[in-house]
C-alpha cells in the first residue's frame, strides 16, 4: 500500500469539501476513504484545524500561482491573453474546481482564516487581470473596473442554466466576451 501523505489528506479534504462542505471535512471520513486509520492522520496533522489551514494555504496558493501564469503574457498581446482567459473558463467547466472554489466560498462566510484567502486570491486575480486591461490602454481606473466586470462573468457564466441548450450558451459566451474584449474608445 503506498504512503498516504500530507498532500493524500490535503486531497481528500478537498474531495470532501467540494461534496460536502467544510462540516464534511472530518478525519473519520478522510480515513475512511484513504483506507486508513485514523492514526494516520494525527502522525501528519496536529488536529483537524490544521489540515483545515494547509487546505486553505495550498487552495490560495494553487490559484495565485494560476492567475499569475495565465495572465502572464509570454509574448501574446494583452487582448489576445485575455481573450485566451475568457476560453480558458468558459469553454471548459472544471466541475471539481468549480465546486471547490464555491465550497471554499461558503466557507469563508464563516469563517475568518477562510475568508481572508478567499480575499487575498480574489485581489491577485483582479490585480492580474487588471494590469492586462491596462496593458490594452485602460486607466487604472477603467482597467480595474473592466477585471471585476471580468470575473462578474467568468464566475457568473459557470453557475447559469439556460434552458435553450449549449449552443445558445456558447452564443452568449461569445458575445459576452466581445464586450468584455472591446478595445478602449
Amino acid at each position: 500500500m503506498a504512503e498516504v501523505t500530507n498532500e493524500s489528506w490535503i486531497r481528500a479534504g478537498f474531495t470532501e469539501l467540494a461534496r460536502s462542505g467544510v462540516d464534511g471535512v472530518r478525519v473519520e471520513v478522510l480515513a475512511k476513504h484513504l483506507g486508513v486509520t485514523k492514526g494516520g492522520f494525527y502522525r501528519r496533522f496536529r488536529d483537524r484545524a490544521a489540515l483545515l489551514s494547509e487546505m486553505l494555504n495550498e487552495w490560495s496558493r494553487g490559484r495565485i500561482v494560476a492567475i499569475e501564469q495565465q495572465a502572464s503574457l509570454d509574448g501574446e498581446s494583452a487582448h489576445d491573453r485575455l481573450k485566451g482567459l475568457i476560453l480558458l473558463y468558459s469553454e471548459r467547466m472544471n466541475t471539481e474546481g468549480m465546486a471547490i472554489e464555491l465550497a471554499v466560498r461558503q466557507w469563508a462566510r464563516s469563517d475568518e482564516a477562510a475568508a481572508r484567502a478567499v480575499a487575498g486570491v480574489d485581489a491577485a486575480r483582479l490585480k492580474n487581470v487588471a494590469q492586462l486591461y491596462r496593458a490594452t490602454g485602460l486607466s487604472p481606473e477603467e482597467a480595474d473596473a473592466q477585471a471585476f466586470l471580468f470575473y462578474c462573468f467568468i464566475f457568473g457564466q459557470s453557475l447559469l442554466f439556460l434552458e435553450r441548450g449549449s449552443r445558445r450558451r456558447a452564443q452568449l459566451v461569445a458575445k459576452s466576451a466581445a464586450k468584455l474584449l472591446e478595445e478602449p474608445g
